[in-house]
């Protein structure tokens, strides 16, 4: 039997549970008419009656209840299987893929979204970090994660995480050997740390501000490395001066292992965005996903 026909053998199937054709249609949402016909255009194609009509009911024959009793339970567990297919549009499942900075992934991804792996055990989130400005379109990424500045026009952005600072620092045996910097311009004879970015391969240039102005130092020094925590170890090891995020280095600041420096030229800015494509249509589990990171 040919897929297509699989319709005409579910209105068959209606009609024998149901013994009448006025029934048969009304739970089909079809005429009696047009049961009737496609009932007879299937006893054609078989070349067999299937079932035997009376004005008052309709009862299977000896052919049709073998068909009836082979097909029934057949159809029923494919409406099972379709329905179970379509349950994925209620039930948070599959896979939600995210591409973010290792700081944000680390200490405001993860922590929202540790929760849901055990809430939600057909979900899978996959968790890409880089510092590159990733088209997530392109790498087929749900979304992406970015300080609310650098995001696209074209793009839904949400706040995940307060405003945020990039602080100066340096360990108290570095300070005690080349003393703080008095301006950031003052940088330019110390040993600092540089970022390495991905997506063009420049080193990244230190920002500051203060009331209106705003502008950037280019650093050198002994070390040039490609991630914020390998950055934050250096420091902490004496080996220079570092522009980290506040959240990041503020418990070792607590703590007397690291100091700031230049603290009134660094001034707050719009902390971390989750941004995905306008025109996407969200799957449960990205609405899961999404209302997790939602700053609240």
């Amino acid at each position: 039997m040919a897929t297509h026909h699989l319709d005409d053998l579910a209105v068959f199937v209606t009609v024998g549970r149901e013994g009448n054709f006025t029934r048969a249609a009304a739970h089909l949402g079809v005429s009696p008419s047009a049961v009737s016909q496609t009932v007879r255009g299937l006893e054609e194609r078989l070349g067999v009656r299937l079932l035997t009509r009376t004005t008052r009911s309709v009862t299977r024959t000896e052919a049709g209840e073998r068909l009836w009793r082979s097909v029934a339970p057949l159809l029923a567990e494919i409406d099972e299987h379709v329905t179970a297919v379509t349950d994925y549009r209620e039930r948070p499942a599959g896979t939600v893929r995210i591409t973010a900075d290792e700081v944000a992934a680390r200490y405001v991804l993860w922590p929202k979204l540790r929760p849901l792996l055990d809430t939600y055990p057909e979900l899978t989130i996959e968790l890409v970090t880089d510092y590159g400005l990733t088209d997530i379109v392109s790498e087929r990424f749900d979304a992406g994660v970015r300080v609310g500045g650098v995001i696209a026009a074209d793009m839904i952005a949400i706040p995940i995480a307060p405003p945020m600072r990039l602080v100066t620092v340096a360990s108290p045996g570095y300070l005690k050997r080349y003393s703080a910097p008095a301006t950031p311009e003052a940088l330019t004879a110390h040993r600092c740390i540089n970022l390495r970015l991905p997506t063009q391969g420049g080193l990244y240039p230190w920002e500051f501000g203060s009331g209106e102005r705003e502008f950037r130092v280019r650093v050198s020094g002994p070390l040039i490395m490609n991630s914020v925590l390998q950055i934050l170890q250096a420091s902490l090891e004496g080996v220079g001066l570092a522009q980290l995020p506040q959240g990041l280095v503020q418990k070792h600041l607590d703590r007397g292992e690291l100091q700031e420096v230049l603290q009134e030229w660094s001034e707050p800015f719009e902390g971390y965005h989750l941004y995905y494509p306008s025109r996407r249509q969200h799957t449960a589990a990205f609405s899961v996903v999404l209302d997790a990171l939602r700053l609240r």
